[in-house]
């Protein structure tokens, strides 16, 4: 198939060198030393199975991005307005815009920048991958997934053909009749950890090894379960433990991208994951205090 990617740093990058590794036409959009890297070197993917060296195409220019089957979005939230003529350019020329983002009203906001409805489904990972050095990409979770599917709930031929391209790369991929239900859940898991962890600049051990940050995460968990459940999602009794169980279970040494963001001290994703939660709240009359606090404290002066 032949694939954009738009933001090829950590997951844009290692999806489109996977893609591009088993027989793709993979031309990524990027700048600066990345841009150089990838055009005199190519993308080198470390993982724990092993480290290989992928050839593909890179531009910086929007003009020169060419008819793709589909557009994976790698950047993260904070950067997608900066993307979005790259995004129209793309879907004007006929290709599913995959977004791969954190939160859970990226179809929205897509739509809002000028991408037509009809181009868009909805997607996400669940990846550990960073960008060590330009050009070079390093998984370190032994899973790499990712879901994708229509609004609508119908499993179409472009929604099965994007996951045979990312099975055939060797990821666990699926399609899903229940997206929003998928995107609500990884945003349960993701807002509650970078609200708990960011709130304590610590990884999540410091949080799991006393009984007042136990409760702190569980009660992020339950205001964004609230929050979602209030907006018709239709979570199961037990979203709460399930959640509760799987943080309580990582690793102590995890941390966020969220934190790491926060401890760089540059852009962090804040307004997508706390913030949003906060503003769902608001908007639905559903008490967060969790997360009130955690963007009050968090926000950047400017924001």
């Amino acid at each position: 198939m032949k694939v954009v990617v738009l933001g090829a740093g950590a997951v844009g990058g290692y999806y489109g060198g996977q893609l591009a590794r088993t027989g793709n036409e993979v031309t990524c959009f990027a700048r600066g030393a990345n841009l150089a890297a990838l055009r005199d070197r190519g993308l080198e993917i470390q993982t724990p199975e092993g480290t290989l060296q992928v050839s593909m195409n890179a531009t910086d220019r929007i003009d020169a991005l060419p008819p793709a089957d589909f557009t994976i979005v790698g950047v993260k939230s904070y950067s997608l307005e900066a993307m979005a003529p790259a995004l129209r350019h793309c879907a004007q020329q006929g290709a599913t815009i995959v977004p791969l983002l954190n939160g859970v009203d990226t179809a929205q906001r897509l739509i809002e920048l000028g991408v037509p409805a009809a181009n868009v489904i909805g997607g996400l990972t669940r990846i550990s991958v960073v960008l060590t050095a330009p050009g070079v990409v390093k998984r370190s979770s032994a899973f790499q997934s990712v879901i994708v599917g229509e609004f609508d709930g119908l499993i179409t031929p472009r929604v099965e053909a994007i996951v045979a391209a990312f099975q055939g790369a060797g990821v666990d991929a699926q399609a899903s009749a229940q997206i929003q239900l998928e995107l609500w859940r990884k945003f349960v898991f993701i807002a509650a950890l970078a609200a708990a962890c960011g709130l304590a600049r610590a990884p999540i051990g410091h949080l799991q090894s006393s009984a007042l940050g136990v409760r702190l995460l569980e009660r992020a968990i339950r205001e964004v379960v609230a929050v979602g459940r209030a907006s018709g999602v239709p979570f199961p009794d037990d979203e709460e433990s399930r959640h509760i169980a799987m943080i309580g279970q990582l690793p102590p040494t995890i941390k966020p991208s969220f934190l790491v963001d926060l401890e760089s001290g540059g852009q962090n994703e804040l307004e997508v994951l706390s913030g949003a939660v906060s503003r769902f709240a608001d908007a639905l009359g559903v008490a967060t205090p969790i997360h009130d606090a955690v963007t009050a404290a968090l926000r950047r002066p400017s924001a």
